[in-house]
């Protein structure tokens, strides 16, 4: 808001931003409307810089006011919340400039511009409508699928510890490791391990470490951990209990588990054939097996299954440690 006119500065203030016509024309469109630096540039036919620095005079000023709306700002004139001295002088100057020729010329031109610009939002209207149906498929086909997950292990805090128990192949590790401060690998298989060093190796990453050892035993001190999780691997251990009992033992106080398994099932033949030791679990189960290890459950819960996904139902618990 323009302070009152306590100080002959104030008023001259006032005049010295209504004396220059480019002001004055930017002022009479954006006290109608919310416009864009390129809207202003379009209707006025100026170039950017002169624009920009016009509306910085006038924001500084406080005659203007304006907003993010993605990558542009809007700009609008703050009319109802000037001084009333403020509005008087702008009232006056208005009027003078209403008939003149170059404020018809840019009503007509900016006429056209909103009009383009509705044009252009009924145009992506139209394209997102029909592309709706489609777009998972068209998005995949486009650009891959590794930008969403890229997105989502950017939320992890950098400066954490994950270990990953029952790390396989490593997919996880590689994926990880540029978002978190280290990253720990544990699997009783030295097979599966040699083909995540492998995988390493080739990312060039040096914030890994691989280590050979059973999840009812764990080759990790205490609390040495930030966050830890079990992928399709408690399903494989004989003694479940045992196995979250060390999880819990290697994570922080206040740390964060992730187990994702199989939802309890009655395909034996997919058990054989998996060589896993169990069917998967139950959501009570899980539950129950999670607080006793010493953690507070923050969700257990089914997974949608996937549309190609041949295997059983799987489910995602969340917990921290107490």
């Amino acid at each position: 808001m323009i302070n009152q006119a306590s100080q002959p500065d104030t008023v001259l203030a006032w005049m010295d931003a209504l004396a220059d016509a480019t002001r004055l024309r930017l002022l009479r469109l954006l006290e109608r409307h919310e416009l864009g630096v390129a809207d202003l540039c379009q209707t006025l036919q100026m170039p950017q810089s002169t624009v920009s620095r016009h509306l910085k005079l006038l924001l500084d000023g406080g005659w203007l006011t304006h907003r993010r709306a993605g990558t542009a700002s809007l700009y609008r004139m703050l009319l109802d919340e000037l001084d009333d001295p403020a509005r008087q002088l702008w009232i006056i100057a208005r009027e003078q400039i209403a008939q003149t020729a170059q404020y018809k010329q840019d009503q007509l031109r900016l006429f056209e511009t909103l009009r383009q610009r509705r044009e252009r939002d009924r145009d992506a209207q139209q394209f997102f409508a029909g592309a709706a149906s489609d777009w998972d498929n068209r998005r995949t086909e486009l650009y891959g699928q590794s930008f969403v997950n890229v997105a989502m292990l950017s939320l992890l805090p950098d400066a954490w510890t994950v270990a990953d128990l029952g790390c396989g192949t490593g997919p996880m590790l590689v994926d990880m490791a540029p978002h978190v401060a280290h990253v720990i690998g544990i699997d009783q298989s030295d097979a599966m391990l040699q083909a995540a060093s492998k995988r390493i190796e080739s990312s060039s990453l040096t914030n890994i470490e691989l280590h050979r050892g059973d999840m009812e035993a764990l080759p990790l001190p205490d609390d040495h951990c930030d966050a830890a999780m079990m992928t399709l691997a408690l399903s494989y251990v004989t003694d479940p209990a045992a196995a979250l009992s060390e999880m819990c033992r290697v994570i922080k106080p206040n740390g964060r588990a992730i187990i994702t398994d199989l939802l309890r099932h009655d395909r034996d033949d997919f058990r054989r054939q998996m060589n896993q030791a169990c069917n998967g679990f139950d959501i009570d189960e899980l539950t129950d097996l999670l607080v006793t290890a010493g953690f507070t459950l923050q969700t257990c819960r089914p997974l949608p299954p996937e549309k190609n996904a041949k295997g059983p139902a799987l489910l995602l618990a969340v917990a921290t440690k107490k």
